[in-house]
């Protein structure tokens, strides 16, 4: 009741309110929820190692002094043959694509540590970039924290940017020095990059400041000001040569699952917002209902436990949803499966995978809901 009333009152805006929407894409299981979280500062978007855990658009928000930003978090940008097997709606689909439309700012999010995909931009997300070369671009490597050979993501950046950002030509070098007492130090320097800290908007791209050394290379390139993201204008016709995007305004580099340089990403954030109304009250962290945020919990856990594509075939059946007289939420679920096998996977043996998803999306749903919560979870055969 409380969140409905929150999300349905008028915004207590400041008397000159910023606003930004930032869309996260990227390819599935990127980072891009556990990424949101962070910037949150609360896990309210659900995180799984496989694929297409993050099903519909939920919206985060975070509300700093007089600027608010609208976190667009998005499903995992997929074609219609893998949303076929995966057993998606077709939201999940269109889903990104609205996003890009209501957003300010675009973050792309490359996992950096899968060698397979983190040297180009899947076809599906430069699709997008350049349907929408209005909206202002940003690259974000994500899990550098992963990577042992961290001269990598000097090629890496570059394959991805085209070796240009901000309209500028991308200039990196090599410091051979390294400090050998710590492997996360930095063997990097980006060489048009002014640190974070000192960038107001619209500082000039040139300056030959050398990129802080900090936790290593998890901290971020900020690459210049504004800028115009001039550059070859590529056009749709032109995305089967494409690796990567020439027109990005700026690097970050950080490891959101340790939330290591988020902190200097969310600054950024925030200095790029622009004078408009708030959508939300400042007390608002979601646009979800905590139903929605329970589902996608323990959906979390079951797809954490369940093998290859069973979980996909669970459906979530809410039997008990109230308030005990000390404060503790009792939720009582059930999860449909297609087979008795599947509820067998789901049970486990003695009942130890069941009582582990409960267990712990308990816990997760404690720290949402900042109150005690019970759950338990019944499995049953679909009838």
């Amino acid at each position: 009741e409380e969140q409905k009333r929150l999300l349905e009152n008028r915004p207590d805006q400041p008397q000159k309110p910023k606003v930004l929407r930032i869309a996260i894409i990227g390819a599935p299981n990127a980072g891009k929820s556990t990424l949101s979280n962070q910037l949150l500062g609360r896990k309210v978007f659900p995180v799984s190692k496989k694929v297409h855990t993050t099903r519909c658009k939920a919206r985060g928000v975070i509300t700093h002094q007089d600027t608010q930003l609208i976190i667009l978090d998005t499903p995992g940008l997929t074609n219609p043959l893998k949303a076929k097997r995966h057993n998606l709606d077709e939201a999940m689909l269109t889903d990104p694509w609205d996003s890009m439309k209501h957003a300010d700012l675009v973050l792309v999010l490359v996992d950096v540590s899968d060698h397979w995909t983190r040297n180009s931009l899947s076809k599906e997300v430069l699709k997008c970039l350049s349907q929408f070369p209005h909206i202002p671009s940003v690259l974000v490597l994500n899990k550098v924290d992963v990577l042992k050979k961290k001269f990598l993501l000097l090629e890496i950046a570059t394959d991805l940017t085209e070796g240009i950002v901000n309209g500028k030509k991308l200039e990196v070098k090599s410091a051979l020095k390294q400090d050998s007492s710590s492997s996360a130090k930095s063997p990097l320097h980006i060489t048009q990059a002014s640190p974070p800290e000192s960038k107001v908007p619209g500082s000039p791209f040139g300056q030959e400041n050398q990129a802080q050394e900090g936790s290593g290379l998890d901290r971020s390139s900020g690459v210049g000001g504004a800028g115009t993201g001039e550059g070859p204008n590529h056009g749709p016709k032109d995305l089967k040569d494409m690796k990567g995007w020439p027109h990005f305004q700026e690097i970050f580099m950080l490891a959101a699952l340790h939330g290591e340089e988020v902190d200097t990403l969310k600054r950024y954030l925030l200095m790029q917002a622009k004078p408009g109304p708030w959508e939300f009250h400042s007390d608002v962290l979601t646009n979800q209902s905590p139903q929605e945020i329970c589902d996608n919990i323990i959906r979390e856990k079951v797809l954490e436990y369940l093998p290859l594509e069973v979980p996909y075939g669970v459906t979530q059946v809410t039997d008990i949803w109230e308030e005990g007289e000390c404060g503790e939420l009792l939720i009582v679920q059930s999860l449909l499966v297609p087979r008795e096998s599947h509820k067998r996977m789901l049970i486990g043996r003695g009942g130890k995978v069941i009582s582990r998803i409960a267990r712990e999306a308990g816990q997760d749903l404690m720290n949402a809901f900042l109150c005690d919560v019970r759950l338990k979870l019944k499995v049953e055969v679909k009838g």
